[in-house]
C-alpha cells in the first residue's frame, strides 16, 4: 500500500502529534494520507491520564511498556523500572538558552540555537490561568510566554499556604543561588521559583494528544489511527535505487501476518529514545558487528545507533518536620488515606478543585550551579552547556511526616544505551542507563544533598525542620553517603540521545541537523532521541520544540 506520507510509533511520544498538527495545517503540502502505527491502547477513558494526581498508577498498568533497565553498576547492581508511556499520546519545562546554544554548536546549525528557536518555544504554548483563578502577580513573566498554542501550561492551582509561605521567605532570607526567579522559562532558570506544569485552566492533564489529536483533528479525513499494531522494522523500499527507506513493516505480534505499508514521500519515525533505535537495530541499521552476531542482516553501519543515552539520576532526601510545628492542612493525608482520595476525586469531578488539579507536592524548584570555585569542576570541568545553565534540580514538597526534596543530576558525563539481544522485535529492548558510571555525576549528587540540606537551614525552618532522616541521618562519610545516593537513586525518565544529531559532514551520530537518518533517504526521526546530550531541563517541552521545527524543516523540503 502506498502513501503519501507515514508516521511511525513504536511508543507513543509527543514528536508526532505537534509535527503532524503543523504540518497538516500547511496548505501547499497536500498530503493525502498519514498514519500513526501505535503499539498501545488509546487514552480514551483513562481516567488515571487525564487527572494530574493520578498521572503516577499510569506505572506498571495496561498503559506502560513496564520496560526495566538491565543490573546497573553504579547502583550497586540494582535494576530500576523504566516507565514508557503505551497510550496513544505517551509520556509527556523549562530549558536554559545555552542547552539549545550547544545544540546549535553540536550540529554546526544556527537553526538549532535558542534565538532561531523562539517562535517554537512559544507556537505550542497556551498559558492560562490556573484552576482555582488565583492572582498570578509575581509569579511568571507574561513576555516569556505563547498563549495561543496548542499545549495548556499553568501555575499551581492548589496552594499549600504554610509551606509556599515558608518557602519564599527561605528564598529570600538566603538569597544567592535561592534567589527568587520570576520565570525559568525566560532562557536563564537558576534560582527557586513557582513550577509550571502541563495542566490546564479546567484541572486536567495537558497531554499530546489532548493538545494536538482532539475530535476535530481525528476526524480529518488524512488522518488514520492505528493502535494495538507495533511497528516492526523499517525496510528498504523495493524499485529504489542507493539507500532508500520508505516502507515499513506492521504486526500485533511476532507471529502474526505483517502489513507493509510504503509512503510515497518519507518516513517519520516517532518513537521515542527507546524504541526508535529499538526500531532501526531489528531493521540492520546499527552495529554490524553486534547486528551480526544476533543474525540480524546488516543493512546500514552505524555504531552510534543506541549509544549515547543520557538521563538524570534522581534521589528524594526527607527532612522531619517538628512535632505541631506547621499546618499542612486538611488534605495532608490524601496520599495514604483512601477515603480523602475519594473525596478528592469527587470534588475534582464536580468543579476541578482539590488536591487532584496538582502532579505534586509541592509549588515549588529551584535550579542550582555548582560553585564556580567548587572542587568537582576544578577535578573533573564542567559538563554543563554554559554559565546561565543548572547541574542539579530541586523539587520542593510536604508531606505528614517529612518536608521532601527531589534532586535531580541535571548535567552528567555517564552514558548508557539502548540495545537488543534478540532477532525478535517484540522481545523488550536493553535499557542500560549507566548511572554513576562518571565519578562527576556522583560527587554531583551528593554536593546537591548539601544544597537541600542548606536550604533547610534558613532561619524561617528553625523550630520547623529538625533535621534529615534515615538512611541519611546517620551517613557522616563520603563513602557512606555515595553507598546511599547508589542505592537510593531513581531516574527522571528523561532519557535522550540514542539517536543523535550530528553535523551533516561528521561519522558520527544517527540523523543530520535535518533529522534525516545518515546516509538514507526517506527516513526522518522526530523525538527526544535525536538530542546529543539531556539538557538541564525537563525533555517535554524541547520535544514540542523539536517537533515544530520539524514540521517547518519538513515543509520547506517538500515546498
Amino acid at each position: 500500500m502506498f502513501f503519501s506520507a507515514l508516521y511511525l510509533l513504536g511508543v507513543s511520544t509527543l514528536g508526532f502529534c505537534a509535527t503532524y498538527n503543523s504540518i497538516n495545517d500547511i496548505p501547499e503540502l497536500d498530503w493525502d494520507f498519514i498514519i500513526v502505527g501505535e503499539a498501545g491502547p488509546t487514552n480514551e477513558g483513562a481516567t488515571d491520564s487525564i487527572v494530574p494526581w493520578l498521572e503516577g498508577n499510569l506505572a506498571q498498568s495496561r498503559f506502560d511498556w513496564n520496560f526495566t533497565t538491565v543490573s546497573q553498576r553504579g547502583l550497586n547492581g540494582r535494576s530500576i523500572a523504566y516507565q514508557r508511556g503505551h497510550m496513544l499520546g505517551g509520556s509527556s519545562s523549562v530549558s536554559s538558552s545555552s542547552d539549545f546554544g550547544r545544540f546549535a554548536r553540536v550540529t554546526r546549525d544556527p537553526g538549532w540555537s535558542w534565538n532561531s528557536l523562539q517562535p517554537y518555544i512559544k507556537r505550542h504554548e497556551k498559558f492560562e490561568n490556573p484552576a482555582d483563578n488565583h492572582d498570578t502577580t509575581g509569579q511568571f513573566d507574561l513576555a516569556v510566554h505563547g498563549f495561543t498554542g496548542n499545549v495548556a501550561v499553568t501555575l499551581p492551582g492548589f496552594p499549600h499556604p504554610a509551606v509556599d509561605a515558608a518557602t519564599l521567605r527561605a528564598s529570600k532570607e538566603l538569597g544567592g543561588a535561592f534567589e527568587f526567579n520570576l520565570d525559568m522559562n525566560s532562557g536563564t532558570p537558576l534560582g527557586l521559583g513557582w513550577l509550571q506544569s502541563t495542566i490546564g485552566h479546567n484541572g486536567t492533564r495537558s497531554s499530546a494528544t489532548t493538545s494536538y489529536l482532539d475530535n476535530e483533528t481525528r476526524s480529518r479525513k488524512n488522518l488514520h489511527i492505528v493502535t494495538d499494531k507495533r511497528v516492526a522494522r523499517v525496510l528498504k523500499t523495493p524499485g529504489t535505487k542507493d539507500m532508500t527507506i520508505r516502507t515499513v513493516e506492521i504486526r500485533s505480534s511476532n507471529s502474526s501476518k505483517a502489513v507493509i505499508l510504503t509512503a510515497s514521500k518519507e518516513v517519520i519515525l516517532a518513537a521515542g529514545t527507546i524504541g526508535s533505535p529499538h526500531i532501526l537495530l531489528h531493521s540492520g541499521i546499527g552495529d554490524k558487528n553486534d547486528l551480526e552476531a544476533l543474525g540480524i542482516p546488516t543493512v546500514l553501519h552505524n555504531p552510534s545507533v543506541g549509544r549515547n543515552l543520557s538521563d538524570h539520576p534522581t534521589f528524594r532526601v526527607r527532612f522531619a518536620w517538628a512535632p505541631n510545628s506547621i499546618d499542612l492542612g486538611p488534605w495532608a493525608n490524601v496520599n495514604s488515606d483512601l477515603e480523602l482520595q475519594a473525596r478528592a476525586l469527587e470534588l475534582w469531578k464536580a468543579n476541578r478543585t482539590g488536591p487532584f488539579i496538582a502532579l505534586l507536592h509541592g509549588n515549588h524548584l529551584a535550579w542550582m550551579r555548582l560553585p564556580d570555585n567548587s572542587s568537582i569542576i576544578d577535578k573533573f570541568g564542567d559538563t554543563s552547556s554554559g554559565p546561565n545553565s543548572a547541574h542539579i534540580e530541586l523539587v520542593l514538597g510536604s508531606v505528614p511526616d517529612a518536608f521532601i526534596v527531589d534532586l535531580a543530576m541535571l548535567t552528567p558525563s555517564s552514558r548508557g544505551s539502548v540495545t537488543t539481544e534478540s532477532r525478535n522485535p517484540f522481545d523488550d529492548p536493553l535499557i542500560d542507563l549507566g548511572f554513576y558510571t562518571s565519578a562527576f555525576d556522583l560527587a554531583t549528587m551528593r554536593e546537591a544533598i548539601e544544597v537541600a540540606t542548606m536550604f533547610t537551614r534558613a532561619p524561617v525552618w528553625e523550630n520547623v525542620i529538625t533535621g534529615v532522616l534515615d538512611p541519611l541521618a546517620n551517613a557522616t562519610t563520603n563513602t557512606v553517603v555515595d553507598g546511599v545516593i547508589r542505592n537510593g537513586t531513581g531516574t527522571g525518565l528523561h532519557s535522550v540521545g540514542t539517536a543523535s544529531m550530528s553535523p551533516k559532514d561528521e561519522n558520527w551520530g544517527v540523523v543530520d541537523p535535518d533529522l534525516l537518518v545518515k546516509k538514507v533517504s526517506g527516513l526522518r526521526i522526530v523525538d527526544a532521541s535525536i538530542m546529543p546530550y539531556v539538557p538541564c531541563a525537563h525533555t517535554q517541552v524541547p520535544v514540542y520544540i523539536i517537533a515544530e521545527r520539524a514540521a517547518d524543516i519538513i515543509r520547506k523540503s517538500w515546498a
